[in-house]
């Protein structure tokens, strides 16, 4: 069962729920321009420089490196600083966090369900028509401008106030995801998508009549040579990996299960419009009955599971049909 992944555990796992025998905390303050000053004492074995100040500090290595690199970071017995140079145990480390900028992003009311939260995420179901991020031609009502209304007090991710988006959903897609709400769970929860720790399944009415009962494609995806808003299976692309189960045949059309394995851009719709099946209400990959006079795609992330960041326990969540996607499927039969 691919469930079976979640058994995996990575070794530094240990490393980072032992942190509080090799570190002894000599000074946390918070200066008046919202910086801080955070200094260790390092107890543990040798380790790099940019790894040790991120795991303790609780931030990406990418931004433990820029930190690093910019001067504010300090070490004694003092030496040559930079990001590769080894911490010995009895090393005194300095970290100079400079104030959170705020993003020019004005938080407003967006139009989503928590499912549930705690002080490191928020599994939420984002509606169909909702951006998850801002972007050209979406520079208001996105997702991340309702987080922030939400949850203006939402952590500190790499040096930003900011909601910590780890993956995201189409515009046209509904369901559940994950967001991280500081960088302790950012780092993890990334590192878990990354790992393909993450199980995903959605439910998507594709056209025609299928006769196959299930079908594991696994073809590289890349950006469509000809057409740039579109994706396509093109050689030397990224690997993706997507099964499809058929739940239930209509008289023209058919009920998937779709279980991801990685997270490309439209994956299951290119994947599915490959196979010859495009997904209802997909104008971009396929034409059809509800394609393209139906603005909604019929597709929704119902079940989310990953290992929670903090206490590696699996917690897993499903998230119904909207309204108008069980309308769509009476209309069927």
């Amino acid at each position: 069962m691919r469930l079976s992944w979640f058994s995996w555990r990575d070794e530094r796992r240990g490393r980072v729920e032992d942190l509080e025998h090799v570190v002894v905390w000599l000074h946390n303050e918070e200066r008046e321009d919202g910086g801080k000053c955070l200094v260790f004492r390092w107890q543990g074995e040798p380790e790099r420089l940019d790894s040790l100040v991120a795991r303790v500090v609780g931030i990406s290595r990418s931004y433990a490196t820029k930190i690093i690199r910019k001067g504010e970071v300090a070490l004694d017995p003092s030496c040559a600083i930079k990001p590769s140079v080894k911490c010995l145990p009895g090393t005194v480390v300095t970290v100079e966090l400079p104030p959170a900028e705020s993003l020019e992003i004005m938080p407003e009311e967006v139009d989503f369900r928590v499912v549930y939260e705690d002080e490191d995420c928020i599994v939420l179901h984002k509606p169909s028509g909702v951006v998850v991020h801002p972007a050209p031609g979406n520079w208001e009502g996105t997702l991340v401008h309702g987080l922030l209304h939400r949850y203006p007090d939402i952590g500190e991710i790499n040096g930003q106030k900011r909601p910590g988006i780890v993956h995201r959903l189409d515009q046209g897609t509904s369901g559940l995801m994950v967001v991280a709400r500081n960088m302790w769970a950012h780092d993890r929860l990334s590192r878990a998508f990354r790992e393909r720790r993450v199980w995903k399944e959605y439910l998507a009415l594709a056209l025609g009549r299928i006769s196959w009962a299930e079908h594991l494609v696994d073809l590289p995806l890349g950006r469509h040579p000809h057409h740039r808003t579109r994706m396509a299976v093109i050689r030397g692309g990224r690997a993706a990996q997507t099964d499809f189960y058929v739940l239930k045949n209509y008289p023209r059309t058919t009920l998937l299960r779709c279980v991801l394995h990685t997270g490309r851009t439209h994956q299951i719709r290119v994947h599915a419009a490959y196979l010859g099946h495009p997904l209802w209400g997909d104008a971009l990959y396929g034409y059809g009955p509800g394609t393209p006079s139906e603005e909604r795609i019929f597709l929704h992330a119902w079940k989310l599971a990953f290992e929670h960041p903090r206490t590696g326990e699996v917690i897993s969540f499903r998230a119904p049909l909207d309204p108008e996607l069980v309308r769509i499927l009476r209309q069927q039969s």
